[in-house]
């Protein structure tokens, strides 16, 4: 997803919000150091997404502050939103006065996250220490407390996790599928030599029998001119 779609996203949620930089997360408290891996991490990322990421970059650091995280973000394209915009509205437990716009932030929070192949064997009740960290005052302020988004960013967490396993493990059947394919290919190649070179033996060896037969003056133990060449495995 291109930033324009991107920052689409972001404004139904916080107009004009301005763009989290390294500098502004100096100005909050994150170290020079953390600050200048968070903005690397964050690039181009703006509003409330960035600032989620921006935060656990500084703070917690490992995947998040790397590039990785930013091009996660990135990956929730309109046809995500729409799923968790459709498992929001659909909710027994939707908020009567909040819609999908207000929380959307806590499924983008999740759903990043999940993402995450540090956390690729947590469940969410083991991760939800650092996804409370990056639910920085900012967020606090326009989007509510950490409580009210958690089960958004649960729900969007397992979702995701368990799209990233399944990922995963077809890649994993796949690359077994070539291997297996590869491997029969080779051993087809090699059967079909033992089969050649072994014609061409039983050929030779009649052709001697015949010769001797024939009273052929070439004939002889070995190799003659009217024996089939042999060649090599």
């Amino acid at each position: 997803m291109d930033n324009r779609d991107h920052d689409h996203y972001d404004d139904h949620t916080i107009k004009g919000d301005e763009h989290v930089t390294a500098g502004k997360l100096a100005s909050e408290g994150v170290g020079g150091a953390a600050a200048g891996a968070a903005g690397a991490a964050i690039g181009a990322l703006a509003g409330p997404i960035g600032l989620f990421v921006g935060g656990l970059a500084g703070v917690v650091g490992g995947w998040w502050a790397g590039k990785a995280a930013s091009e996660a973000a990135h990956h929730y394209t309109p046809d995500v939103d729409a799923s968790y915009r459709r498992a929001y509205e659909e909710s027994p437990s939707r908020l009567a006065d909040r819609s999908f716009d207000d929380v959307r932030p806590a499924y983008q929070a999740g759903h990043i996250a999940g993402m995450n192949p540090e956390y690729r064997d947590r469940d969410f009740d083991a991760v939800e220490g650092d996804l409370k960290r990056g639910w920085n005052d900012d967020l606090r302020a326009r989007h509510g407390e950490w409580d009210a988004a958690k089960p958004y960013a649960k729900d969007a967490y397992t979702r995701s996790r368990a799209a990233a396993v399944g990922s995963t493990a077809a890649n994993a059947v796949k690359e077994a599928g070539h291997k297996t394919a590869n491997a029969v290919s080779e051993a087809g190649h090699k059967t079909a030599n033992v089969v050649s070179e072994a014609g061409h033996k039983t050929a030779n060896a009649l052709d001697d029998v015949k010769d001797r037969v024939d009273g052929n003056p070439a004939s002889r133990p070995g190799v003659d001119p009217t024996d089939r060449p042999e060649r090599s495995a």
